[in-house]
Protein backbone atom coordinates (compact mmCIF):
# COMPACT_ATOMS: atom_id res chain seq x y z
CA UNK A 1 0.00 0.00 0.00
CA UNK A 2 1.45 3.35 -0.95
CA UNK A 3 2.30 5.70 2.19
CA UNK A 4 -0.42 8.69 0.75
CA UNK A 5 -3.62 6.79 -0.81
CA UNK A 6 -3.82 10.14 -2.37
CA UNK A 7 -0.61 10.00 -4.37
CA UNK A 8 -1.47 5.77 -4.72
CA UNK A 9 -1.94 4.99 -8.89
CA UNK A 10 -3.57 1.75 -7.44
CA UNK A 11 -6.20 3.63 -4.99
CA UNK A 12 -6.46 6.81 -7.48
CA UNK A 13 -10.09 6.17 -8.54
CA UNK A 14 -11.32 5.59 -5.33
CA UNK A 15 -9.72 8.72 -3.75
CA UNK A 16 -9.76 11.17 -6.54
CA UNK A 17 -8.15 14.32 -5.04
CA UNK A 18 -8.13 15.79 -8.55
CA UNK A 19 -5.69 19.23 -8.72
CA UNK A 20 -5.37 19.30 -5.16
CA UNK A 21 -2.70 16.47 -5.53
CA UNK A 22 -0.76 18.87 -7.81
CA UNK A 23 -1.58 21.86 -5.20
CA UNK A 24 0.42 20.09 -2.94
CA UNK A 25 3.60 19.18 -4.45
CA UNK A 26 6.82 19.81 -4.20
CA UNK A 27 6.58 21.75 -8.00
CA UNK A 28 3.49 23.27 -6.50
CA UNK A 29 5.20 24.45 -3.50
CA UNK A 30 8.78 25.88 -5.16
CA UNK A 31 6.55 28.15 -7.63
CA UNK A 32 4.44 29.53 -5.24
CA UNK A 33 7.59 30.54 -3.11
CA UNK A 34 9.12 31.83 -6.23
CA UNK A 35 5.66 33.98 -6.72
CA UNK A 36 6.20 35.28 -3.47
CA UNK A 37 9.88 36.52 -3.92
CA UNK A 38 8.76 38.09 -6.80
CA UNK A 39 6.12 39.97 -5.16
CA UNK A 40 8.12 41.12 -1.96
CA UNK A 41 10.51 42.36 -4.87
CA UNK A 42 8.19 44.21 -6.78
CA UNK A 43 6.34 45.83 -3.80
CA UNK A 44 10.03 46.77 -2.69
CA UNK A 45 11.09 48.42 -6.46
CA UNK A 46 7.92 50.63 -6.31
CA UNK A 47 8.52 51.59 -2.69
CA UNK A 48 12.45 52.60 -3.35
CA UNK A 49 13.55 49.74 -0.42
CA UNK A 50 15.55 48.50 -3.59
CA UNK A 51 16.70 49.03 -7.05
CA UNK A 52 13.22 49.20 -9.21
CA UNK A 53 16.03 47.57 -12.10
CA UNK A 54 17.04 44.87 -9.42
CA UNK A 55 13.24 44.53 -8.68
CA UNK A 56 12.05 43.91 -12.59
CA UNK A 57 14.87 41.49 -12.87
CA UNK A 58 14.02 39.17 -10.08
CA UNK A 59 10.37 39.35 -11.48
CA UNK A 60 11.55 38.14 -14.89
CA UNK A 61 13.48 35.35 -12.91
CA UNK A 62 11.13 34.00 -10.66
CA UNK A 63 9.18 33.59 -13.88
CA UNK A 64 11.43 31.77 -15.85
CA UNK A 65 13.24 30.09 -13.73
CA UNK A 66 13.13 26.18 -12.97
CA UNK A 67 14.29 24.61 -9.78
CA UNK A 68 14.49 21.18 -8.99
CA UNK A 69 13.15 20.46 -5.68
CA UNK A 70 15.68 17.49 -5.08
CA UNK A 71 18.93 19.56 -5.55
CA UNK A 72 17.26 21.68 -2.74
CA UNK A 73 16.30 18.30 -0.53
CA UNK A 74 20.15 18.74 1.63
CA UNK A 75 19.39 22.41 2.24
CA UNK A 76 15.83 21.19 3.52
CA UNK A 77 16.74 18.39 5.56
CA UNK A 78 19.51 20.58 7.26
CA UNK A 79 17.86 23.92 7.55
CA UNK A 80 14.06 22.69 8.59
CA UNK A 81 12.99 25.54 5.69
CA UNK A 82 13.35 24.93 1.78
CA UNK A 83 14.14 28.36 1.48
CA UNK A 84 17.56 29.08 2.24
CA UNK A 85 18.45 26.84 -0.29
CA UNK A 86 15.59 27.61 -2.72
CA UNK A 87 17.04 31.71 -1.88
CA UNK A 88 20.46 30.73 -3.13
CA UNK A 89 19.44 28.42 -6.34
CA UNK A 90 17.43 31.70 -7.40
CA UNK A 91 20.51 34.07 -6.87
CA UNK A 92 23.01 31.28 -8.66
CA UNK A 93 20.24 31.20 -11.64
CA UNK A 94 19.82 34.68 -12.18
CA UNK A 95 23.56 34.87 -12.91
CA UNK A 96 23.41 39.30 -11.85
CA UNK A 97 24.76 39.56 -8.61
CA UNK A 98 23.90 43.03 -8.82
CA UNK A 99 20.29 42.45 -8.93
CA UNK A 100 20.33 38.33 -7.52
CA UNK A 101 21.75 40.48 -3.45
CA UNK A 102 18.24 41.80 -3.52
CA UNK A 103 16.50 38.41 -3.56
CA UNK A 104 14.58 37.76 0.01
CA UNK A 105 15.67 41.09 0.90
CA UNK A 106 14.66 41.96 4.73
CA UNK A 107 12.52 38.86 4.80
CA UNK A 108 12.48 35.40 6.55
CA UNK A 109 11.23 31.84 5.33
CA UNK A 110 8.41 31.61 7.13
CA UNK A 111 7.14 34.90 5.51
CA UNK A 112 7.88 33.46 2.46
CA UNK A 113 6.27 29.80 3.30
CA UNK A 114 3.21 31.10 4.45
CA UNK A 115 2.24 33.77 2.03
CA UNK A 116 2.89 30.74 -0.51
CA UNK A 117 0.76 28.41 1.03
CA UNK A 118 -2.16 30.79 1.11
CA UNK A 119 -1.82 31.16 -2.09
CA UNK A 120 -1.93 27.58 -2.68
CA UNK A 121 -4.85 26.76 0.11
CA UNK A 122 -7.14 29.65 -1.82
CA UNK A 123 -6.68 27.33 -5.01
CA UNK A 124 -7.83 24.54 -2.92
CA UNK A 125 -10.82 26.26 -1.75
CA UNK A 126 -11.85 26.98 -4.88
CA UNK A 127 -11.13 23.75 -5.77
CA UNK A 128 -13.62 22.31 -3.67
CA UNK A 129 -16.21 25.32 -3.82
CA UNK A 130 -16.68 24.44 -7.24
CA UNK A 131 -17.22 20.62 -6.38
CA UNK A 132 -19.50 21.71 -3.49
CA UNK A 133 -21.64 24.08 -4.98
CA UNK A 134 -22.17 20.87 -8.11
CA UNK A 135 -22.84 18.88 -5.16
CA UNK A 136 -25.33 21.21 -3.78
CA UNK A 137 -27.42 21.90 -7.28
CA UNK A 138 -27.73 17.50 -8.08
CA UNK A 139 -29.06 18.07 -4.02
CA UNK A 140 -31.53 20.13 -4.52
CA UNK A 141 -33.07 18.39 -7.75
CA UNK A 142 -33.52 15.62 -5.70
CA UNK A 143 -34.99 17.37 -2.91
CA UNK A 144 -37.14 19.09 -5.16
CA UNK A 145 -38.28 16.45 -7.21
CA UNK A 146 -39.06 14.34 -4.29
CA UNK A 147 -40.19 16.94 -1.30
CA UNK A 148 -43.31 14.59 -0.69
CA UNK A 149 -42.32 11.29 -1.18
CA UNK A 150 -43.18 9.53 2.22
CA UNK A 151 -40.22 7.46 3.64
CA UNK A 152 -39.81 6.36 7.47
CA UNK A 153 -37.87 8.31 9.23
CA UNK A 154 -35.62 6.41 11.50
CA UNK A 155 -34.07 7.39 15.01
CA UNK A 156 -31.41 5.35 16.65
CA UNK A 157 -31.60 3.22 14.00
CA UNK A 158 -35.54 2.19 14.25
CA UNK A 159 -38.58 3.15 12.72
CA UNK A 160 -40.04 6.49 13.85
CA UNK A 161 -42.50 8.52 12.20
CA UNK A 162 -42.78 9.53 8.54
CA UNK A 163 -40.90 12.25 6.48
CA UNK A 164 -40.21 13.10 3.19
CA UNK A 165 -36.77 11.73 0.93
CA UNK A 166 -36.87 15.49 -0.20
CA UNK A 167 -36.65 16.49 3.75
CA UNK A 168 -33.92 13.61 4.12
CA UNK A 169 -31.73 15.33 1.17
CA UNK A 170 -32.33 18.56 2.49
CA UNK A 171 -30.69 17.40 5.52
CA UNK A 172 -27.37 16.46 3.20
CA UNK A 173 -27.27 19.96 1.63
CA UNK A 174 -28.03 22.46 4.16
CA UNK A 175 -25.04 22.23 6.11
CA UNK A 176 -23.03 22.30 2.83
CA UNK A 177 -25.11 25.38 1.68
CA UNK A 178 -24.55 27.47 4.71
CA UNK A 179 -20.60 26.19 4.54
CA UNK A 180 -20.53 28.25 1.20
CA UNK A 181 -22.06 31.10 2.74
CA UNK A 182 -18.87 30.93 5.15
CA UNK A 183 -16.21 31.27 2.20
CA UNK A 184 -16.65 35.19 1.71
CA UNK A 185 -15.54 36.34 5.22
CA UNK A 186 -12.90 33.19 5.54
CA UNK A 187 -11.35 34.48 2.43
CA UNK A 188 -11.02 38.21 3.36
CA UNK A 189 -9.82 37.22 7.20
CA UNK A 190 -7.45 33.74 6.76
CA UNK A 191 -5.98 34.27 3.22
CA UNK A 192 -3.33 36.70 4.67
CA UNK A 193 -0.12 37.14 3.55
CA UNK A 194 2.51 37.18 5.85
CA UNK A 195 6.44 39.46 6.00
CA UNK A 196 7.45 40.13 9.70
CA UNK A 197 10.62 39.43 9.29
CA UNK A 198 13.18 37.15 11.18
CA UNK A 199 11.37 37.29 14.92
CA UNK A 200 8.07 38.59 13.66
CA UNK A 201 9.20 42.50 14.06
CA UNK A 202 10.51 43.21 10.95
CA UNK A 203 13.35 45.00 11.96
CA UNK A 204 15.61 44.77 8.90
CA UNK A 205 12.67 45.44 6.73
CA UNK A 206 12.44 49.53 7.48
CA UNK A 207 10.48 52.17 8.06
CA UNK A 208 8.30 51.48 5.13
CA UNK A 209 7.18 47.76 6.64
CA UNK A 210 3.53 48.51 6.97
CA UNK A 211 3.36 50.33 3.94
CA UNK A 212 5.69 47.34 2.09
CA UNK A 213 3.57 44.57 3.59
CA UNK A 214 0.10 46.17 2.23
CA UNK A 215 1.58 46.49 -1.15
CA UNK A 216 3.04 42.75 -1.38
CA UNK A 217 -0.69 41.73 -0.45
CA UNK A 218 -2.14 43.51 -2.76
CA UNK A 219 0.62 42.36 -5.54
CA UNK A 220 -0.14 38.50 -4.71
CA UNK A 221 -4.29 39.13 -4.07
CA UNK A 222 -4.13 38.36 -0.53
CA UNK A 223 -5.18 40.18 2.68
CA UNK A 224 -3.39 42.39 4.78
CA UNK A 225 -3.10 41.44 8.72
CA UNK A 226 -1.44 44.59 9.73
CA UNK A 227 0.55 42.29 12.11
CA UNK A 228 2.82 39.33 11.99
CA UNK A 229 0.92 36.14 12.46
CA UNK A 230 4.09 33.78 12.22
CA UNK A 231 3.25 31.98 15.54
CA UNK A 232 -0.88 32.57 15.47
CA UNK A 233 -1.97 29.97 13.56
CA UNK A 234 -5.26 30.76 13.65
CA UNK A 235 -5.90 31.28 9.94
CA UNK A 236 -4.67 28.11 8.71
CA UNK A 237 -6.69 26.22 11.57
CA UNK A 238 -9.90 28.15 10.28
CA UNK A 239 -9.62 27.17 6.76
CA UNK A 240 -8.37 23.65 8.10
CA UNK A 241 -11.51 23.60 10.24
CA UNK A 242 -13.66 24.98 7.44
CA UNK A 243 -12.19 21.71 4.80
CA UNK A 244 -13.25 19.51 8.00
CA UNK A 245 -16.35 20.30 8.22
CA UNK A 246 -16.89 19.73 4.72
CA UNK A 247 -15.87 16.43 4.77
CA UNK A 248 -17.98 15.31 8.20
CA UNK A 249 -20.99 17.40 6.14
CA UNK A 250 -20.30 14.79 3.64
CA UNK A 251 -19.70 11.76 5.78
CA UNK A 252 -23.77 12.16 7.00
CA UNK A 253 -24.41 11.80 3.32
CA UNK A 254 -22.13 8.89 3.10
CA UNK A 255 -23.33 7.50 6.49
CA UNK A 256 -27.32 7.95 5.57
CA UNK A 257 -26.56 6.45 2.15
CA UNK A 258 -24.92 3.22 3.45
CA UNK A 259 -27.59 2.71 5.79
CA UNK A 260 -30.27 3.25 3.26
CA UNK A 261 -28.88 0.73 1.15
CA UNK A 262 -28.31 -1.84 3.86
CA UNK A 263 -30.45 -5.37 3.48
CA UNK A 264 -33.40 -5.15 4.51
CA UNK A 265 -33.75 -1.78 3.87
CA UNK A 266 -32.92 -1.25 0.28
CA UNK A 267 -34.37 2.39 -0.33
CA UNK A 268 -31.95 4.00 -2.49
CA UNK A 269 -30.44 2.99 -5.55
CA UNK A 270 -27.15 4.20 -7.09
CA UNK A 271 -25.53 4.11 -10.68
CA UNK A 272 -22.40 3.03 -9.07
CA UNK A 273 -21.26 -0.45 -6.97
CA UNK A 274 -18.69 -2.31 -5.44
CA UNK A 275 -18.31 -6.28 -6.63
CA UNK A 276 -17.47 -8.59 -4.57
CA UNK A 277 -14.33 -11.25 -5.60
CA UNK A 278 -16.57 -14.12 -4.19
CA UNK A 279 -20.20 -13.54 -3.98
CA UNK A 280 -21.82 -12.24 -7.04
CA UNK A 281 -24.90 -10.96 -5.37
CA UNK A 282 -23.38 -7.99 -3.82
CA UNK A 283 -23.64 -4.37 -4.87
CA UNK A 284 -21.68 -2.70 -2.11
CA UNK A 285 -21.83 0.67 -1.13
CA UNK A 286 -18.16 1.58 -2.20
CA UNK A 287 -18.29 5.41 -2.60
CA UNK A 288 -20.53 5.66 0.43
CA UNK A 289 -17.51 4.07 2.90
CA UNK A 290 -15.30 6.20 1.39
CA UNK A 291 -16.95 9.30 2.12
CA UNK A 292 -17.46 7.84 6.20
CA UNK A 293 -13.38 7.17 6.26
CA UNK A 294 -12.45 10.21 4.72
CA UNK A 295 -14.69 12.73 7.77
CA UNK A 296 -13.14 10.26 9.75
CA UNK A 297 -9.26 10.72 8.73
CA UNK A 298 -10.24 14.56 8.21
CA UNK A 299 -11.56 14.63 11.66
CA UNK A 300 -8.44 13.11 13.34
CA UNK A 301 -5.90 15.15 11.49
CA UNK A 302 -7.40 18.54 12.61
CA UNK A 303 -7.17 17.24 15.83
CA UNK A 304 -3.18 16.57 15.32
CA UNK A 305 -2.74 20.06 13.85
CA UNK A 306 -4.98 21.89 16.93
CA UNK A 307 -1.99 19.92 18.77
CA UNK A 308 0.89 21.83 16.47
CA UNK A 309 -0.96 25.41 16.45
CA UNK A 310 1.08 26.18 20.36
CA UNK A 311 3.98 27.62 19.05
CA UNK A 312 7.01 28.36 21.72
CA UNK A 313 8.38 31.82 21.76
CA UNK A 314 8.44 33.74 18.07
CA UNK A 315 9.60 30.48 16.17
CA UNK A 316 8.71 26.93 16.73
CA UNK A 317 10.11 24.41 14.57
CA UNK A 318 8.51 21.35 16.00
CA UNK A 319 5.10 22.72 15.93
CA UNK A 320 5.38 24.04 12.50
CA UNK A 321 6.59 20.93 11.34
CA UNK A 322 3.64 19.23 12.67
CA UNK A 323 1.17 21.46 10.88
CA UNK A 324 2.75 20.23 7.32
CA UNK A 325 2.15 16.55 7.95
CA UNK A 326 -1.60 17.07 8.95
CA UNK A 327 -3.02 20.20 6.85
CA UNK A 328 -2.47 18.75 3.41
CA UNK A 329 -4.46 15.75 4.67
CA UNK A 330 -6.89 17.62 5.75
CA UNK A 331 -7.02 19.55 2.25
CA UNK A 332 -7.05 16.12 0.10
CA UNK A 333 -9.68 14.77 2.08
CA UNK A 334 -12.29 17.80 1.55
CA UNK A 335 -11.30 17.84 -1.96
CA UNK A 336 -11.61 13.85 -2.51
CA UNK A 337 -14.92 13.69 -0.17
CA UNK A 338 -16.29 16.44 -2.60
CA UNK A 339 -15.79 14.65 -5.74
CA UNK A 340 -16.79 11.17 -4.53
CA UNK A 341 -19.98 12.84 -3.14
CA UNK A 342 -20.46 14.88 -6.70
CA UNK A 343 -19.73 10.95 -8.62
CA UNK A 344 -21.87 9.03 -5.70
CA UNK A 345 -24.81 11.15 -6.10
CA UNK A 346 -24.92 10.94 -10.32
CA UNK A 347 -27.39 8.29 -10.42
CA UNK A 348 -28.91 8.19 -7.09
CA UNK A 349 -32.51 7.89 -6.77
CA UNK A 350 -34.97 6.80 -3.93
CA UNK A 351 -37.18 3.09 -4.50
CA UNK A 352 -40.28 4.62 -3.96
CA UNK A 353 -41.85 1.39 -3.66
CA UNK A 354 -39.49 -0.25 -1.35
CA UNK A 355 -40.20 3.14 1.08
CA UNK A 356 -43.87 2.68 1.46
CA UNK A 357 -43.32 -0.79 2.38
CA UNK A 358 -40.97 -0.60 5.11
CA UNK A 359 -43.48 2.52 5.71
CA UNK A 360 -45.96 -0.17 6.94
CA UNK A 361 -43.43 -2.37 8.25
CA UNK A 362 -43.50 -3.26 12.04
CA UNK A 363 -47.08 -3.13 11.61
CA UNK A 364 -47.68 0.14 10.76
CA UNK A 365 -45.91 1.64 13.83
CA UNK A 366 -44.44 4.65 12.42
CA UNK A 367 -48.18 6.07 12.71
CA UNK A 368 -48.02 5.50 16.49
CA UNK A 369 -47.17 9.07 17.34
CA UNK A 370 -50.33 10.35 15.29
CA UNK A 371 -52.61 8.49 16.81
CA UNK A 372 -51.25 9.18 20.80
CA UNK A 373 -52.03 12.40 19.94
CA UNK A 374 -55.34 12.41 18.10
CA UNK A 375 -56.39 10.09 21.43
CA UNK A 376 -54.61 13.01 23.55
CA UNK A 377 -57.67 15.25 22.30
CA UNK A 378 -60.38 12.62 24.43
CA UNK A 379 -57.85 12.00 27.29
CA UNK A 380 -55.20 12.87 28.86
CA UNK A 381 -51.94 13.17 27.10
CA UNK A 382 -50.05 10.06 29.49
CA UNK A 383 -53.31 8.00 29.08
CA UNK A 384 -53.54 8.61 25.27
CA UNK A 385 -49.64 7.14 25.04
CA UNK A 386 -50.27 4.21 27.41
CA UNK A 387 -53.24 3.45 25.43
CA UNK A 388 -51.14 3.61 21.92
CA UNK A 389 -48.64 1.83 23.64
CA UNK A 390 -50.98 -1.50 24.10
CA UNK A 391 -52.34 -0.97 20.92
CA UNK A 392 -48.66 -1.38 19.43
CA UNK A 393 -48.31 -4.54 21.54
CA UNK A 394 -51.37 -6.33 20.53
CA UNK A 395 -50.58 -5.55 16.87
CA UNK A 396 -47.22 -7.31 17.31
CA UNK A 397 -48.56 -9.84 19.12
CA UNK A 398 -51.45 -10.70 16.45
CA UNK A 399 -49.61 -9.95 13.77
CA UNK A 400 -51.54 -7.44 12.18
CA UNK A 401 -51.59 -3.28 11.32
CA UNK A 402 -51.74 -0.99 13.92
CA UNK A 403 -54.20 0.77 12.25
CA UNK A 404 -56.75 -2.35 12.38
CA UNK A 405 -56.03 -3.12 15.95
CA UNK A 406 -56.96 0.63 16.18
CA UNK A 407 -60.00 1.01 14.42
CA UNK A 408 -61.20 -1.68 16.17
CA UNK A 409 -61.20 0.06 19.24
CA UNK A 410 -61.34 3.29 18.66
CA UNK A 411 -64.09 3.49 15.54
CA UNK A 412 -64.79 7.56 15.90
CA UNK A 413 -61.42 8.47 14.91
CA UNK A 414 -60.27 9.59 11.27
CA UNK A 415 -57.79 6.71 10.31
CA UNK A 416 -58.28 7.29 6.84
CA UNK A 417 -56.18 10.30 7.59
CA UNK A 418 -53.74 8.85 10.83
CA UNK A 419 -52.46 6.47 8.79
CA UNK A 420 -51.74 8.04 5.20
CA UNK A 421 -47.47 8.71 5.24
CA UNK A 422 -48.80 11.97 2.70
CA UNK A 423 -50.69 13.55 5.51
CA UNK A 424 -48.13 12.75 7.86
CA UNK A 425 -45.50 14.64 6.68
CA UNK A 426 -45.50 17.38 9.01
CA UNK A 427 -43.39 20.25 7.65
CA UNK A 428 -40.78 17.72 5.36
CA UNK A 429 -41.99 18.80 2.16
CA UNK A 430 -41.38 22.53 3.32
CA UNK A 431 -38.17 22.13 4.90
CA UNK A 432 -37.32 20.19 1.17
CA UNK A 433 -38.21 22.98 -0.61
CA UNK A 434 -36.73 25.63 1.68
CA UNK A 435 -33.44 23.90 1.23
CA UNK A 436 -34.66 24.65 -2.86
CA UNK A 437 -34.71 27.82 -3.01
CA UNK A 438 -31.68 28.54 -0.42
CA UNK A 439 -29.36 26.73 -3.24
CA UNK A 440 -31.07 28.74 -6.10
CA UNK A 441 -30.25 31.58 -4.15
CA UNK A 442 -26.75 31.08 -3.47
CA UNK A 443 -26.40 29.83 -6.75
CA UNK A 444 -27.69 33.50 -7.89
CA UNK A 445 -25.20 35.26 -5.86
CA UNK A 446 -22.23 33.05 -6.85
CA UNK A 447 -22.83 33.70 -10.61
CA UNK A 448 -23.49 37.63 -9.99
CA UNK A 449 -19.79 37.97 -8.67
Amino acid sequence: MAASLFDSQLYASLFPAGDISRLFSDSAEIRAMLLVEGALAKAQGKLGLIPEESAAAIGRAVMEVALDPGALAQSAGQNGVPVPGLVNALREEMNAPEHAQYVHWGATSQDIMDSALMLRLRQALAAVETDLLTLLTRLSDMAGTHANLPMAARTYGQLATPTSFGAVVATWGQPLAALLEELPVLRQTCLLVSLSGAAGTASALGSKASELRAEMAAGLSLADPQRSWHTDRSPVLRIADWLTRACTIIGKLGTDCLALRQSGIDELTTSTAGASSTMPQKQNPVAASALIALASQATAQLSALHHAAAHQHQRDGASWFGEWLSLPQIAFCAATAARTAVSMTKGMAPDAKQMLRNLHAANGTTYAEALSFALAEQMRRGEAQAAVKDLCVKAAQEGVPLQEVAAAQFPELDHATLFDATRQLGSAPDEAQRFVKTVAALKGRKEST
